[in-house]
């Protein structure tokens, strides 16, 4: 399909500037846009000005509001008032996906009792077990498996190498990239004594006696409920629950090698950044952003609308609304002062240590 400046402008609702003739092959970085040729072009993702200096004369690039087309010498604009939620639609319009034949390929594994609605696109060497739905416009790449008794919605989108274990549900428009798992147990193991683990719990560091111990498995019942527009990154793991069902809200995303435990509970349109990991059992609201390398304790509660920076690691509850940082994790205000004053020490030591032997000589006086 040929699209146009003009189609990408009216599509985003942006103002066009410029030649809205000129068909629009690709995106690109503002560096490596070249100037419109043959009535064609790349449109570069220059959304501020500090992108749009490395725009060539006669480039197509989208653009934010108070940015001047003519002074760049574009050859056509798109231009928004709020940049990445357009940049979001460009991409969306010209990302052709990976590609997944029609129909089911001879090489999958489907069991009789599977059902698979029409529409569906079942690649190479797919497994899908017993008694297994899959809703109409699944797409299921290839060497992906899918365990008896799990329920997937409309449109899907599970790439290669998914493995989704038994008993999971899903709601619309789930995206999971190739890697991923769902489902495997989780990671529950008790001692017939009491751990030493269960000990400092109690005493915060204090063991009475160090002996043998060994682990006994808790079995994983539970199965995994993920709502409608779920995304799921590259390797990472959500483990089935105990008794009840890990969940994860509609509309939440989870980042590449991101670990969710046992038990949890996720809320709607969190984002979960790589890396990132929650404890089994902890509970996560609604509209949460835990950015990269962040951990989440087991059994805490996450309030909604929580955002936790960078490697951040949440040990104790955290209420609705606040902005955490640092490890343990406090006001993000609080962490800034704290690193200020952690900058601050070796040039207080030292001066502690000018002061000290300002003392000594003084008392050596006396």
């Amino acid at each position: 399909m040929t699209m146009t400046l003009e189609d990408i402008a009216r599509d985003l609702g942006a103002r066009l500037w410029g030649d809205g003739t000129l068909r629009i092959t690709g995106a690109a970085e503002p560096a490596d846009a070249a100037p419109a040729a043959g009535g064609a072009a790349r449109i570069a993702m220059a959304m501020s000005p500090k992108f749009a200096a490395d725009l060539a004369p006669g480039a197509v690039a989208l653009l934010s509001e108070g940015m001047d087309p003519q002074a760049l010498g574009l050859a056509g604009a798109a231009i928004v008032a709020r940049p990445r939620l357009a940049m979001a639609g460009v991409t969306r319009a010209l990302d052709r996906g990976a590609e997944f034949p029609a129909g089911i390929h001879p090489s999958a594994v489907i069991d009789p009792s599977a059902v698979v609605a029409e529409g569906a696109s079942i690649g190479p060497f797919v497994v899908i077990g017993p008694r297994v739905r899959l809703g109409a416009g699944a797409r299921i790449g290839a060497h992906a498996s899918i365990g008896a008794d799990s329920v997937i919605g409309r449109d899907a989108t599970i790439h290669a190498g998914v493995r989704i274990a038994h008993g999971v549900t899903a709601g619309d428009r789930l995206i999971v990239q190739s890697g991923a798992v769902i489902g495997g147990d989780g990671f529950s193991f008790v001692t017939p004594e009491v751990s030493g683990i269960e000990e400092i719990r109690h005493t915060l560091g204090t063991r009475s006696e160090i002996r043998d111990q060994h682990w006994v498995r808790i079995h994983s019942l539970g199965g995994v409920s993920l709502g409608d527009d779920v995304e799921i990154g590259a390797n990472a793991t959500i483990d089935r629950g105990t008794i009840r069902d890990t969940s994860v809200g509609s509309g939440t995303k989870i980042d590449s090698l991101v670990q969710v435990g046992h038990n949890v509970r996720i809320g709607r349109d969190c984002l979960l950044c790589g890396l990132a990991g929650v404890a089994g059992s902890a509970r996560i609201g609604d509209r949460v952003v835990l950015a990269g390398h962040c951990g989440v304790n087991d059994n805490i509660f996450v309030g909604d609308d929580v955002i936790a920076g960078g490697a951040s690691k949440l040990f104790t509850n955290v209420p609705a609304g606040r902005v955490v940082l640092g490890s343990p994790a406090t006001k993000m205000e609080t962490q800034l002062e704290i690193n200020k004053a952690m900058r601050r020490l070796p040039r207080m030591a030292a001066q502690f240590a000018e002061l000290q032997k300002t003392v000594a000589r003084l008392m050596q006086k006396d």
